[in-house]
């Protein structure tokens, strides 16, 4: 049985050049510590992961979809005293959104989902500049958000905490450092209102807010929680590249 040439890395090129793709997904992470337990990879595991069972799952019920490599570098500008935490700035990420966008137009691809993994990107003025020049359609997801967390943890942390470990205790846990090593992930809060209580926003010098580089502690974290959540969230994906793939551009709102 052929393999569909639904992983861009692991296709080869008779099956992609035969294949009609509706909507390339395009995933983006990161390079950065996550605690003591967890790889500098994690986010681009994550990614890698998730995109792929979403984009099975879509094909399966007749989405055809194609996932591109990862982009393994994001926003780190909080983080530049970590030691080999490596920053992509915003205006270089939108140099290589562009050029990836325009390979996907050229190959007759007509939608496109930018699947982030990483809270320091944030794409949203990148494609607001970038959808005037394209026939492309394009959207983002933050994969964390398509479910609400609190129904699958107990505490699921904002970097390295209970979410992301469960996650790659299921997709790679190989990676995974015995949770006795880990850090608690404490955070320290602002001293001012609108910061403590996120109505403001300013960016976070990391190593001043966490002693470990983790935010969240990850010590309830179980691969079997990672499992049910993973399933959740790729479910929930998959409906959407569907319904994507299904969809006109044109004709989306009622």
């Amino acid at each position: 049985m052929t393999t569909p040439p639904i992983i861009l890395a692991d296709a080869h090129w008779p099956a992609v050049d035969a294949a009609a793709y509706d909507v390339a997904i395009l995933p983006w992470g990161a390079t950065e510590p996550h605690n003591r337990h967890l790889p500098y990879a994690t986010d681009n595991v994550e990614c890698d992961g998730i995109a792929a069972v979403s984009a099975q799952r879509a094909w399966a019920r007749g989405a055809r979809v194609v996932v591109l490599p990862t982009v393994p570098f994001g926003v780190q500008t909080g983080q530049l005293d970590l030691k080999l935490a490596i920053n992509m700035n915003p205006s270089t990420q939108a140099h290589v959104l562009a050029d990836v966008i325009a390979s996907v137009e050229r190959a007759g691809i007509r939608k496109f989902v930018l699947f982030n993994g990483h809270g320091g990107n944030d794409f949203r003025q990148l494609l607001r500049e970038l959808q005037p020049k394209t026939p492309v359609f394009l959207c983002t997801l933050n994969w964390w958000q398509v479910v609400d967390a609190r129904a699958y943890f107990d505490e699921p942390g904002d970097h390295a905490g209970e979410l992301e470990t469960s996650v790659m205790q299921h997709l790679r846990p190989d990676s995974v450092r015995p949770l006795a090593e880990a850090g608690d992930g404490a955070e320290k809060k602002s001293t001012i209102t609108g910061l403590r209580e996120r109505w403001v926003w300013a960016q976070r010098p990391w190593t001043t807010v966490s002693a470990d580089t983790g935010i969240g502690n990850p010590r309830a974290a179980t691969a079997a929680k990672g499992a049910r959540y993973v399933d959740a969230v790729t479910e929930r994906i998959a409906q959407f590249l569907v319904e994507l793939a299904q969809g006109d551009p044109a004709a989306m709102y009622e």
